[in-house]
C-alpha cells in the first residue's frame, strides 16, 4: 500500500512548504503477479513439438517364414525418383511442381523370365504421383496407401468425430490427449490389417520426394514404415517397367 509521510526533521523557515515523502509497498502487486503466472501455467496448453516419427528396424527376432508371410500380405514398397535435366536440375511440370514419380509394388517382386529375353513375365511394378485430394477423394499414391490402411483410418475417424464433439472431455487439453492416445492404440493394433511400407529412393530422387513420402505416412495414419536402400533388383524392375511403358 502507498503511504505518505511528513518530514519533521530540521528547522524550517516560516511559510515554507511542507515536504512529503511517499512510500509505495509493492508486496501486494508481487503476490498478484505470482497468482496470475500460476493461473496461466495451469490453464495454458503447451505447444507440442511437430516432428516426424520414423520407425526404425527393431531388434525383435522374426522367423524367416513369418517375414515372408508378412511381406506377401502386408508389405508395400515405394521407390522414389525425380526427373532431372542434363545439368542435374529437377524438372518441373506445367504447374511448376517437381516431376516426382513413385514406383510401387505390393508383396514380393516377381523376376520370372521364362523366355530369357530380359523382359520380366510378371512385373508387378506400377507408377503413381504425389497428388492431393480431389475434395474428399484420394488420388495418386495417397489413394493406394489409404486403401491399404482403410480399417485403421475408419476406426480413427470414429474417434476423431468424438474429439470434434468434445465427447471425451469439455477441457480441450484433456480431450486432445484422450483422442491422441486412442488413435495411437488403433494404429498399433496388431489385430487390424495394417500395411508395412518400405520407402526407397533412387540416386535421382529429390529430398522433397522423400519428405512427401513421409507426409503420406502421417496423412494415412501408417505406423509401420522404414527407409531402406535401393538395390539392383529394384533398379531392374524400373528398367523393365520403362521398357514396357516408354515415356511419350
Amino acid at each position: 500500500m502507498a503511504q505518505i509521510e511528513q518530514s519533521d526533521g530540521g528547522k524550517k523557515k516560516k511559510g515554507a512548504q511542507k515536504k512529503m515523502s511517499i512510500h509505495v509497498d509493492f508486496t501486494p502487486m508481487v503476490d498478484m503477479n505470482m497468482l496470475l503466472i500460476t493461473f496461466f501455467m495451469l490453464c495454458t496448453t503447451m505447444i507440442k513439438s511437430q516432428t516426424l516419427t520414423i520407425s526404425l528396424p527393431s531388434n525383435e527376432k522374426v522367423e524367416q517364414n513369418q517375414m515372408n508371410k508378412a511381406k506377401e500380405s502386408e508389405a508395400i514398397t515405394l521407390i522414389l525418383t525425380t526427373e532431372r535435366n542434363a545439368n542435374g536440375d529437377v524438372k518441373n511440370d506445367e504447374s511448376g511442381r517437381p516431376m516426382n514419380t513413385v514406383y510401387y509394388y505390393e508383396g514380393m517382386p516377381d523376376f520370372t523370365d521364362e523366355n530369357g529375353d530380359g523382359i520380366l513375365d510378371n512385373n508387378k511394378l506400377k507408377a503413381e504421383k504425389f497428388v492431393g485430394n480431389d475434395g474428399k477423394l484420394q488420388q495418386g499414391i495417397r489413394k493406394i496407401l489409404h486403401d491399404r490402411n482403410k480399417l485403421v483410418l475408419e476406426k480413427i475417424e470414429v474417434e476423431k468425430s468424438k474429439w470434434r464433439n468434445k465427447e471425451f472431455s469439455s477441457i480441450s487439453a484433456i480431450n486432445d490427449s484422450i483422442y491422441q492416445a486412442r488413435a495411437r492404440d488403433i494404429r498399433n493394433d496388431s489385430t487390424l490389417t495394417r500395411p508395412v511400407v518400405i520407402i526407397k529412393a533412387t540416386p535421382e530422387a529429390s529430398w522433397e520426394s522423400l519428405i512427401s513420402a513421409l507426409d503420406e505416412m502421417q496423412i494415412n495414419q501408417i505406423s509401420r514404415y522404414q527407409i531402406d536402400n535401393i538395390n539392383k533388383n529394384d533398379s531392374a524392375l524400373i528398367i523393365d517397367y520403362l521398357a514396357k511403358n516408354p515415356k511419350k
